[in-house]
């Protein structure tokens, strides 16, 4: 009936099939990666703007930061200048009355005011540190927040 015979016929069908299905197979993966880079490029191009962004907000913070900081430094120089110039005091103790008969203290006044002075210098480098890491932690937090809803998307 035919020229060719059936073995051959369903050996050059099989072949025809399967070359068929390679080559989609092959141009579907082919046109997927084309997909995939062109995905990964755009979500790489999010990723740098949103690093941009979180970059600004952190330097804004960073900037914002040094300004606290220079104004406790401010605050810290004039109230040294205060308790240089003998206008901050410590207040003075409270006690009991002495009785009348009791002798008086002997000692050198200027040495309780130099030692106060040196009270309240420390006192004011004391709360000047602690005024500077207050600050740097709350920026440090605010800092973490925006940065963690930039990433969240909120």
């Amino acid at each position: 009936m035919f020229g060719i015979p059936l073995p051959w016929l369903l050996v050059g069908l099989c072949i025809t099939l399967f070359g068929t299905y390679r080559g989609g197979y092959h141009f579907g993966w082919s046109d997927r990666d084309a997909e995939m880079q062109v995905a990964i490029a755009k979500k790489n191009e999010e990723a740098r703007e949103l690093e941009k962004n979180m970059t600004s907000k952190l330097v804004d913070k960073e900037t914002q930061l040094r300004k606290a900081q220079d104004d406790i430094v401010k605050k810290q120089s004039a109230m040294h200048e205060l308790a240089r110039t003998g206008k901050l005091r410590l207040p003075a103790p409270s006690c009991p009355q002495a009785s009348p008969n009791a002798s008086t203290p002997v000692g050198n006044s200027t040495d309780g005011s130099e030692l106060e002075r040196q009270t309240i210098e420390a006192l004011i480098d004391l709360a000047s540190e602690g005024d500077k890491a207050i600050t740097r932690l709350n920026a440090c937090v605010s800092a973490y927040n925006e940065v963690r809803s930039l990433i969240n998307g909120q």
